[in-house]
């Protein structure tokens, strides 16, 4: 087996010194462009790879980024870390995800090799009944963090998205439509960012004079959608429109209609959140309180390198509203068409 190329080897194959070859590596030295490009030569045809760690250890400064996530599966997740992985990447930091599944000693556990590891950062979704220890170890090994969605500190810079105010919104178009029986669908537990967006759909019900809140919890996937969608109507058959806590799991509630030989947008309206790129390709194409994923990405990895580079400046906290994108799954209901077209 052949050995691993070393700073040595590639000296040796260039014809010059070991200090010689870590400045090229390192862009650092008063190299004459042929030695350079000796150098350089040598290590490409060795696939000589420098090692970051030690680097890091001689500059002080660490360039590996993690991420903690919850349902890494998730395509709003997904488009998220596409966001962060290119404005990092382009920075010049290697980005590595791990999906904590929502358990705060699975959370533990990839929390204590990313500190044993040296990043140099930290994106994070912290899983439900964190320990207050977590944020504690955070602050003692002085890693820069930034929350996401969930903000359950004042002592970590923070990015979200205005979910009450998305959810009022959504409410608020499907009322404006002529929908006075609306549910909302998806979610399970007492999250933060759950019950906030419940509060908005709550709120415009309550101050319209609308029919009584009807919230269904479901898991936020589309199997789950489906079949919440058959429970919901046989338990509440006035309902005309709902509001979903995430696009999948509308987009599950939509295949759930058609199974049923229904229209999303004719027979029952259906609002998404999230606007995950499947959610104008679907059939019919979903409306959807339209949040940006790639681009939200892409401001959680500016905060943190934000911080990377000001460690003292004061904690910050962006919220990103949604934007609702109207397509074909929304239109007034059914009875009120029937009435205006007599």
């Amino acid at each position: 087996m052949s050995r691993k190329p070393t700073l040595a080897s590639v000296a040796e194959a260039a014809g010059v010194s070991i200090p010689t070859v870590s400045q090229v590596m390192r862009g650092t030295g008063r190299i004459s462009a042929e030695t350079r490009d000796k150098v350089l030569k040598a290590a490409s045809a060795l696939h000589y790879i420098p090692d970051s760690r030690a680097a890091s250890m001689r500059s002080g400064e660490n360039r590996e980024i993690g991420f903690l996530i919850n349902q890494l599966a998730n395509p709003f997740n997904a488009e998220v870390i596409g966001g962060v992985v290119d404005l990092l990447e382009a920075e010049g930091y290697l980005v590595s995800v791990l999906d904590t599944r929502d358990d705060a000693t699975r959370q533990g556990r990839h929390l204590d090799a990313f500190i044993r590891h040296g990043r140099g950062g930290l994106l994070w979704v912290p899983a439900l009944d964190t320990p207050d220890e977590t944020f504690d170890m955070l602050a003692k090994h002085a890693i820069p963090t930034v929350t996401f969605l969930r903000r359950v500190t004042d002592r970590l810079d923070h990015v979200g998205i205005r979910n009450a105010e998305a959810t009022a919104t959504a409410t608020g178009h499907l009322a404006d439509l002529g929908h006075r029986h609306i549910a909302y669908l998806g979610g399970m537990g007492t999250t933060q960012v759950r019950e906030d967006r419940i509060s908005g759909y709550r709120r415009v019900m309550r101050d319209r004079d609308l029919a009584p809140a009807i919230v269904w919890d479901s898991a936020n996937d589309k199997l789950a959608g489906l079949e919440a969608i058959d429970q919901l109507r046989a338990k509440h058959p006035d309902v005309t429109a709902i509001v979903c806590n995430g696009d999948m799991v509308a987009l599950g509630a939509c295949l759930g209609l058609q199974r049923q030989g229904l229209v999303p947008g004719q027979d029952l309206s259906v609002i998404g959140f999230d606007d995950v790129q499947d959610a104008a390709l679907a059939t019919p194409p979903l409306t959807t309180m339209a949040v940006s994923p790639h681009r939200l990405g892409r401001k959680l990895a500016r905060v943190l390198l934000d911080r990377i580079q000001d460690p003292g400046m004061p904690v910050t906290v962006s919220e990103i509203s949604a934007e609702i994108a109207v397509r074909s799954t929304t239109s007034a209901p059914r009875d009120q068409r029937s009435c205006d077209g007599a």
